[in-house]
């Protein structure tokens, strides 16, 4: 089948050289950037600025490198076989092994939904009033609307101007605090541990690897891709995804920072902990006026937005390929994936009376999920019947190891955290 059928065609394309062609090549990593930025992440980062000033930026700068590693091994799966990472799972695992593995896959992209759509309807509610399952409906009509009336190339211009306007909203925030630059770069480098900061510290190393952004960035990282059998185009390939994934996770570093500094800048200096977004809202107002407010509320919507696409998406890319086949929206098995794992996900915030609990639900899931994605990743990009020549170097799966060792720990350790 057609890879990305509907999406692009790259049949006969031949990659040119230069700055020109490398800029082109930019896109597919600004799509795994939403999943670092979305409403659960403003959550974390929020309560770390209030409580610890930027002493816990440092967070940031780690797991950022750990993003780095694991985005950019995983996208190469998809450049050098073709395959997306659920479609090789179906093809080189026992077929038990492999739907069992990718249906854990499912779960997690339903938990990831289910946050992204409430960050999306909490917005709404501090925006326009509007109840927070009114405001989930209202969501999910909204991205499945996106989802099913454009092409991959249409949603990632969509996608990529909503990364542009959540900067562009933080630079006004920053633009409106007194920041203590020298303070922020010991933040920014300096690894410390203030008292009682370690639910902090895990819940924002721990989660920040979403299993769903490593199934998707194997997808779509093919809307790019030219003709496999040609060594000097893989490897071309190679390179460009690279300036890819670093120019986007460094975009991401960045935001997730900008969110921590203005907590530190605002809440920490007036001695006010937040650890709730609709309250974060709130107490901008007193602290640095409405605009910022208002700001605060239209970039944490289109972050619902955007993350909650990208969560459709590697649904879809999820189901389709435990058939063997790629993500294509026209596609049956696609559709099921996408409206399934979207509609379950609206489903679950009406049965849930907290919305807050609906989060640590959802990041509970995310913490048992995520070792097996990443096991399930390093095995693949290792094996020399998936990658051939381009399998994992012996550095490589050393550096891949021990980020899957932290992220399993910590993430272990969060998930025994909500029992305590």
């Amino acid at each position: 089948m057609e890879k990305l059928k509907n999406i692009l065609d790259t049949s006969g394309h031949k990659p040119k050289h230069g700055i020109r062609e490398m800029l082109g090549y930019i896109g597919p990593g600004l799509l795994v950037t939403v999943g670092f930025i979305d409403p659960g992440n403003w959550a974390s980062n929020i309560a770390a600025g209030s409580d610890y000033g930027y002493k816990l930026l440092w967070m940031v700068t780690l797991s950022t490198i750990m993003l780095i590693l694991l985005q950019h091994n995983v996208a190469h799966l998809g450049i050098v076989t073709g395959d997306c990472l659920s479609e090789a799972a179906q093809k080189h695992l026992k077929p038990w092994l492999s739907r069992s593995v990718l249906g854990t896959g499912m779960i997690a992209a339903v938990s990831t939904a289910l946050a992204e759509i409430l960050g999306g309807a909490i917005a709404l509610e501090l925006l326009f009033g509007i109840p927070i399952k009114v405001g989930s409906v209202l969501v999910l009509l909204l991205i499945l609307f996106f989802l099913f009336s454009n092409t991959y190339k249409k949603l990632e211009k969509w996608i990529v101007g909503f990364v542009s306007i959540i900067g562009i909203a933080f630079l006004y925030e920053l633009h409106m605090v007194d920041i203590q630059w020298g303070a922020v770069i010991k933040g920014w480098t300096t690894i410390q541990f203030p008292a009682n900061s370690m639910p902090i510290i895990m819940s924002v190393l721990g989660a920040v690897v979403m299993p769903h952004n490593l199934f998707l960035h194997s997808e779509i990282i093919q809307s790019r891709q030219w003709q496999l059998e040609d060594d000097v185009v893989i490897k071309r390939q190679l390179k460009y995804e690279f300036a890819d994934t670093l120019f986007s996770m460094i975009i991401g570093w960045a935001i997730n920072s900008a969110m921590i500094i203005l907590a530190a800048t605002t809440f920490f200096t007036a001695h006010v902990s937040v650890d709730e977004l609709s309250q974060a809202q709130q107490m901008l107002v007193p602290l640095v006026g409405n605009m910022a407010a208002l700001v605060f509320g239209v970039a944490l919507l289109f972050s619902g937005i955007a993350s909650t696409m990208t969560a459709g998406m590697a649904g879809g890319s999820i189901f389709a390929g435990i058939f063997g086949e790629p993500y294509d929206i026209a596609d049956r098995h696609t559709k099921v994936g996408v409206v399934g794992v979207l509609g379950l996900a609206t489903v679950l915030i009406f049965a849930i009376s907290d919305p807050f609990q609906g989060l640590i639900y959802s990041q509970m899931l995310l913490s048992i999920q995520l070792p097996i994605t990443v096991f399930l990743q390093i095995y693949l990009t290792s094996s020399e019947k998936v990658m051939g020549k381009f399998k994992n170097t012996l550095l490589h799966n050393v550096e891949l190891g021990a980020v899957a060792i932290v992220l399993t720990i910590l993430n272990l350790m969060l998930f025994a955290s909500y029992f305590q």
